[in-house]
């Protein structure tokens, strides 16, 4: 279910505007969609943050406009890197029954079985969902799962009213063989074979030069001493 938030239409644009709305604790958006013109709002900081943290990675929104409804879902969430206050919106209009196509994220739970190392290794698949029933994630469990174990697109559960659209080949998840310290340190040690050699040889000849600049050193004083 769609959250509700009041926006108010907004016709100042530019750096300096947006950052008058920050000061106030609101966030610029503009809604796209259905070919109709963009639509440049204001909304209430606190209650989008809290509104975008429930929906996840495709929160869908319920925004009063002036007294009129538009869902509207999040396509680019912009947040400041430092202080992750939102920063701007940009919103995909859709209606009721409209099927969109989103990525999903990926969620992986349980322990796998002893020397093993899970890896993700597709961290979102896409599908086709109802915009008002779009699933917040996918969960994965490797709970046992042995070394060679691989879990595929097609291995996911998808909800009734959505079809996947990705690969069904696509890999998400590869259960490997753990490798041992000490197989690691002697596969490091093989790679840093070479480099160690040229890294032998560089302070050879940098033993060299400061040796010559030494000897050079020792002239220079058996000059100065000599006059």
């Amino acid at each position: 279910m769609a959250d509700k938030i009041t926006a108010e239409p907004r016709t100042e644009f530019g750096k300096g505007a947006a950052r008058r709305i920050r000061r106030d604790d609101k966030v610029p958006a503009v809604i796209y969609g259905h070919g109709e013109a963009p639509v440049h709002v204001t909304l209430p900081g606190h209650d989008t943050w809290i509104a975008i943290k429930h929906g996840g990675a495709n929160a869908l929104l319920d925004l009063q406009i002036e007294g009129k409804s538009q869902l509207a879902l999040t396509k680019q969430i912009q947040v400041d890197p430092i202080t992750r206050v939102i920063e701007h919106i940009d919103f995909v209009a859709v209606r009721r029954g409209e099927k969109v196509h989103v990525d999903v994220p990926i969620h992986v739970v349980g322990e796998a079985g002893p020397d093993t190392l899970v890896v993700t290794e597709n961290a979102v698949v896409s599908v086709e969902a109802e915009a008002t029933h779009i699933p917040e994630w996918f969960e994965v469990s490797v709970e046992g799962a042995e070394v060679g174990t691989l879990i595929h697109a097609s291995d996911l559960t998808i909800p009734s009213g959505s079809t996947l659209l990705s690969d069904p080949e696509l890999l998400i998840v590869n259960v490997a063989q753990q490798i041992s310290e000490e197989a690691l340190e002697a596969e490091l040690e093989e790679a840093e074979a070479e480099a160690g050699i040229e890294h032998e040889e560089s302070d050879e000849a940098a033993a060299e030069g400061e040796s010559a600049e030494g000897e050079g050193d020792e002239a220079a004083a058996e000059g100065d001493s000599a006059e």
